[in-house]
């Protein structure tokens, strides 16, 4: 029999069981719009029937007269709220899956349901759509039920023929139409007994597929060329504090997730060492016991540690240092003896890794946290160690954190005082840890071109430009990928509407929104303007200060602010609420769905920082069309183009002087497009939209920097 090269979910009562909250839904719509109450018993004799008729067979029942799509969709917006927290995969779905990719079989999942309950399912269940090699929704397709044409698409978009794919389906109708096309099909008894479902294969769940149907999965050896084979992977060990979505306090979490997930994808074995500090759900992460592990620290001290594993999004190893001493608490940061904490972290994870037998290329540290990890590699078990030829790449991500600690750590890291020099650890008296990592470290990268460049500066190296300088030319700028299976308008479940670049009807229906949620005049022709940031010295909240009430005086604009931090700031915000009411609104906290309506809602993104290593709000703004008002600093720089008032190309406004004056300027400049060239407002949204700034291409560049780090390693002495 023909090896199966591809597997095309269906999704309801194969990766998901998404009726009931249908019918929930559907039930709450029906007493909404048409005032009758129906019942979830009412549903049941349409199960898998696609939801047109899912809503109207009840419907005739009743006597109500839909309109479509207008039910439809809002059905959907009350099922996308009621599904949040409560949508769980069906038994084996994840384990399936990642059985799939080992036998690199192409998968697609293809349904009757619309993009935007497709994509919201998905995400919800820990399986979002940029999984999959293909996704089909019915909105794609004219005939949906019980025609094939769902399942040849699918096929088509795989690259594969239908002989050479498997259908996997719940229901009678949809088995004889994947079979009607020329599929092979396992049927799951989630909604109709086996008797009923008339596929090749029939099973409970994706646990317990027949073992004759999994020996058809192993794909046969393909023939490589001779010349240039491609090279194996490199394998690559993350060392951080911080990692989605176990620990995270800012970007660095979603940094080391992200890259170390398109690290996999791009064929290396990416896998992250963390702290499992106290407020890590270990069940929820299906976090479990990997063993022990003894690391010898300085003055003769010994710490056993446990080493805990789990695997993220299915896809990257991840193993936890686990220590009660050290991380058993709430916090990730702000103890007194974070130092001593994080020196542990970066020892251990070296332990850990010889332990487990996974002898990496690359060790990546992240910040001063574990700026250790470059030091231990050079200075610790040298000879004859598994280790002895693994590089090491350290990663600034903001050097205005350097890990300046008292010198009694010194004892504690087990150093010889050869190293307590001020090119090494020495810094006025105290270590500075970071400055060290830089020294031992043999490839530095920071997470943006520009912002490599501004390090190289006195102001911008916060006293460590010379030390940087002496590493030149092993110093790289890359700036930091996106996720957009979290931001992206078009699948996003925390607005009401979703839109794409073509059709950006949804964007008005978020600005209402949101001017509604923060008590602004409904005025969509009135530009709105959004902040989301955390309220410190760093993101120009002075210039802000001086540049906004100004333009509120001047020009017909409304603001919206979302954030927390110095004291000064949110006083300000207050009273500016208070001072133009209808025109601006503030919320003093942090809130994930206001942060996404903000983004969404607004007509432009203030970023006025005073340095920006990164950033990831300007490209969040693009994606949703919010055109960025930045200074030309770091990331900011290096993500966003300037509006070319002659021809509208560009995705954004930018301003060179750090002083309120410029800010105001460039504001106004905004408003004057908006009201005079609004032609060129409607370019520079889609040019933004088009943008992609996505993790791929930026691995690729770690890539050749891990590279780097190898051979400077080997040639180095």
């Amino acid at each position: 029999m023909e090896p199966i090269r591809g597997i095309i979910f269906d999704m309801d009562g194969v990766l998901c069981l998404s009726e009931p909250f249908i019918a929930e839904a559907a039930c709450r719509m029906f007493v909404e719009t048409h005032r009758v109450q129906v019942t979830p018993r009412d549903f049941e004799p349409f199960v898998g029937t696609g939801e047109d008729r899912f809503l109207g067979g009840v419907a005739e029942q009743y006597g109500v007269s839909l309109v479509m799509p207008r039910d439809k969709t809002r059905t959907y917006e009350i099922y996308l709220q009621i599904i949040q927290g409560q949508l769980q995969p069906l038994p084996g779905v994840k384990q399936f899956i990642t059985s799939c990719r080992r036998n690199k079989l192409k998968l697609a999942v293809a349904t009757s349901a619309d993009r935007v309950k497709l994509d919201g399912n998905l995400r919800e269940i820990g399986l979002p759509a940029a999984k999959f090699d293909a996704t089909v929704n019915g909105d794609e397709i004219e005939r949906k039920k019980p025609a094939p044409d769902i399942f040849l698409l699918a096929a088509k978009r795989l690259g594969l023929k239908p002989a050479e794919c498997l259908v996997i389906e719940d229901a009678p109708s949809g088995i004889a139409a994947a079979k009607a096309g020329g599929f092979r099909c396992l049927g799951l008894t989630t909604s109709f007994p086996a008797e009923k479902l008339p596929g090749d294969w029939v099973a409970a769940d994706l646990e317990n597929v027949p073992k004759e149907l999994t020996k058809l999965f192993s794909q046969p050896a393909q023939p490589v060329a001779a010349a240039n084979p491609p090279a194996p992977g490199l394998k690559i060990l993350f060392v951080a504090a911080e990692c989605a979505p176990y620990a995270k306090t800012g970007g660095l979490g979603d940094v080391v997730a992200g890259l170390a997930k398109a690290l996999r994808r791009l064929g290396h074995d990416a896998r992250v060492v963390l702290p499992l500090y106290g407020s890590i759900d270990r069940a929820k992460h299906g976090v479990k016991p990997a063993g022990t592990a003894c690391v010898h620290m300085g003055n003769r001290e010994e710490q056993w540690i446990g080493v805990q594993q789990a695997m993220m999004d299915e896809e990257v190893p991840v193993w936890f240092v686990d220590c009660e001493r050290y991380f058993g608490r709430a916090g990730i940061y702000g103890y007194d003896d974070d130092a001593f904490r994080f020196a542990l972290l970066s020892k251990a994870a070296l332990q850990v890794s010889k332990d487990q037998q996974f002898y990496p290329d690359v060790v990546h540290g992240h910040d001063w946290h574990t700026a250790l990890t470059s030091v231990f590699l050079k200075t610790w078990d040298r000879v004859l160690s598994p280790l002895s030829n693994t590089a090491s790449v350290l990663t600034i991500h903001n050097i205005g954190y350097q890990g300046v600690v008292h010198s009694s750590l010194y004892g504690y890291l087990g150093l010889g005082p050869e190293h307590l020099t001020p090119d090494r650890f020495e810094d006025h008296g105290r270590l500075n840890l970071l400055k060290a990592g830089l020294y031992f470290s043999d490839a530095i990268t920071t997470v943006s071109p520009t912002h490599a460049q501004e390090i190289l500066t006195p102001s911008g190296g916060m006293g460590l430009a010379p030390f940087v300088a002496t590493r030149r030319n092993d110093f790289f700028g890359i700036l930091n990928g996106c996720d957009y299976e979290h931001w992206n308008p078009t699948t996003d479940l925390h607005i009401p509407a979703r839109y794409t670049a073509a059709d950006l009807s949804g964007k008005a229906v978020c600005k209402a929104a949101l001017q509604q949620r923060m008590g602004l005049a409904l005025q969509p022709a009135v530009p709105l303007f959004g902040v989301v940031s955390r309220f410190a010295q760093q993101k120009g909240f002075d210039l802000l200060a001086r540049a906004l009430p100004r333009a509120l005086d001047t020009m017909d604009l409304q603001c919206v602010v979302l954030g927390a931090g110095d004291a000064g700031t949110e006083s300000f915000f207050r009273s500016l609420t208070t001072a133009y009411p209808g025109r601006v609104g503030s919320y003093i906290g942090y809130h994930n769905d206001l942060s996404h309506l903000i983004e969404a809602g607004s007509d432009f993104f203030l970023m006025p920082s005073l340095y920006e290593p990164c950033g990831l709000n300007q490209m969040y703004s693009l994606k949703y069309g919010t055109l960025p008002i930045v200074r030309a600093t770091g990331g900011l720089q290096d993500s966003v183009t300037n509006y070319e008032e002659a021809t509208g190309a560009g995705t954004g406004f930018k301003f060179t002087a750090a002083t309120a004056q410029a800010l105001s300027d460039t504001i106004g400049w905004a408003v004057s497009t908006w009201y005079d060239r609004p032609r060129h407002i409607e370019q520079l949204r889609r040019t933004a939209m088009n943008q992609d700034f996505s993790w791929k291409g930026s691995a690729q560049k770690y890539v050749e920097v891990y590279q780097h780090a190898i051979t400077r390693r080997r040639t180095v002495i």
